[in-house]
């Protein structure tokens, strides 16, 4: 019997063949934490006499949810992850760096790894064909003390996704409909399989949003087979030799499989307070958005950037909408003002945020008000999750939030584009 991609790569760290429901140790190849995680992980290491690192090159502290910091008691929590860096071996990202997903996945993760992390979008690695996962903080402080962890081996849903964009719709409306289809809960514990003309033609870019996403389906994992596009990516960041074709066997046995036609797609807009609460934004009328932030591990990218700037340049943000810009990694940036980029989001008004997660979850840079409406191109709108549990966030892509910025509602991209 044929096997899917989660199930090759668990039977390859296993030495055996194994079957979905099956519990099996197996080794990590990489893990991460961050400044919200990281320290609990510490500390659990410290009460269990483990204060150690299997495999410290391939472990990374990250400080990017408060980077930099805006409270003492974050700034403490900071020098402890920078202390067990400095006493362990493992590497550590500081403040300015960029957001762990992007930055974990530049650097480390190859096809066919296992890569635990203590943050729960640590499924965007799924991009790469590895299996990626976001666990608790003290699995994931035994898996960089031991260098290995359990997992249950998942069940996998097939996403076939065939057709052509049509103007202003993209890869976030793919997975924000997905997911409205599916529930948040749709998918718990099983892994994602995304396939189909569609997938095979995304760039990294493209891809990384999608298994981002994945989790706010429930997902352990979200998976895309490896290619030429994936191989291009790598020597685009240096690491060509990383390089493995991974995909599933022709007769793989999926326990679901999903269809979408993405030319019949538009722009989606998930509205408060969970990710599956999805609309066309041809159903959603004269909605008043106060802030606009684009950026975060899921559309942070170049990419991302570049579509905003596109749509923003030689135009104002509405006076009374904020316009936040958030690039993912310190290099993106770079490459942003290089571009030119920076300079036309500014000159719309935006302002710009140093790489890192701030806004998205809450922390600081972007704290909504009582009342105030949010429109995002991060992965999440729970209740309170911007700072303010009596603020509103809308999700939806960089092409739609940059056009809301222009009008401060609302709006469909493709009146910009």
């Amino acid at each position: 019997m044929g096997k899917t991609i989660s199930e090759k790569i668990i039977s390859e760290h296993c030495g055996k063949n194994v079957c979905p429901g099956e519990i099996v140790v197996v080794p990590v190849d990489v893990c991460l934490t961050q400044d919200g995680t990281g320290p609990l992980a510490v500390t659990q290491l410290k009460k269990m006499n483990l204060v150690k690192a299997a495999n410290p090159d391939k472990t990374i502290l990250f400080i990017d949810h408060a980077a930099p910091s805006p409270r003492k008691e974050l700034s403490n929590d900071h020098n402890l992850l920078r202390e067990f860096s400095e006493s362990t071996g493992v590497a550590l990202s500081d403040i300015g760096e960029g957001v762990c997903h992007q930055l974990i996945n530049e650097k480390l993760v190859k096809p066919g790894d296992i890569l635990i992390g203590a943050d729960s979008h640590t499924c965007t690695g799924g991009a790469l064909c590895a299996f990626s996962t976001g666990m608790g903080s003290t699995d994931v402080a035994v898996g960089i003390a031991l260098g290995k962890t359990w997992l249950r081996v998942p069940e996998t849903f097939e996403i076939i996704c065939e057709g052509d964009f049509k103007k202003g719709v993209c890869s976030k409306d793919v997975i924000l409909y997905f997911i409205g289809v599916i529930g948040a809960d749709g998918a718990t514990y099983k892994a994602l399989e995304f396939t189909g003309s569609t997938i095979k033609n995304l760039d990294m870019s493209d891809r990384f949003t999608i298994s981002n996403m994945a989790v706010e389906a429930g997902a352990k994992v979200g998976l895309i087979a490896s290619d030429d596009i994936t191989k291009r990516y790598l020597k685009s960041v240096g690491r060509e030799k990383d390089f493995k074709e991974i995909k599933a066997d022709s007769d793989a046995v999926y326990e679901k499989e999903f269809r979408i036609n993405v030319s019949d797609l538009e722009p989606m807009v998930s509205l408060p307070h969970t990710v599956d609460n999805t609309k066309k934004i041809s159903a959603i009328k004269d909605i008043v958005i106060h802030q606009v932030h684009i950026g975060t591990c899921t559309n942070g990218r170049l990419k991302d950037l570049e579509i905003a700037a596109k749509i923003l340049k030689g135009k104002k943000a509405n006076k009374k909408t904020r316009l936040l810009v958030t690039p993912a990694s310190r290099s993106i940036y770079l490459e942003a003002i290089r571009k030119g980029i920076i300079t036309t989001l500014v000159e719309a008004g935006a302002v710009i945020n140093p790489p890192g997660c701030g806004p998205c979850v809450g922390v600081h840079q972007g704290i909504l008000g009582d009342g105030e409406n949010c429109l995002s191109s991060q992965n999440r709108n729970f209740r309170g999750r911007m700072g303010n549990v009596k603020g509103n966030i809308f999700l939806a892509s960089p092409h739609t939030c940059a056009a809301t910025a222009i009008t401060g509602k609302i709006t469909d991209p493709r009146e910009f584009l």
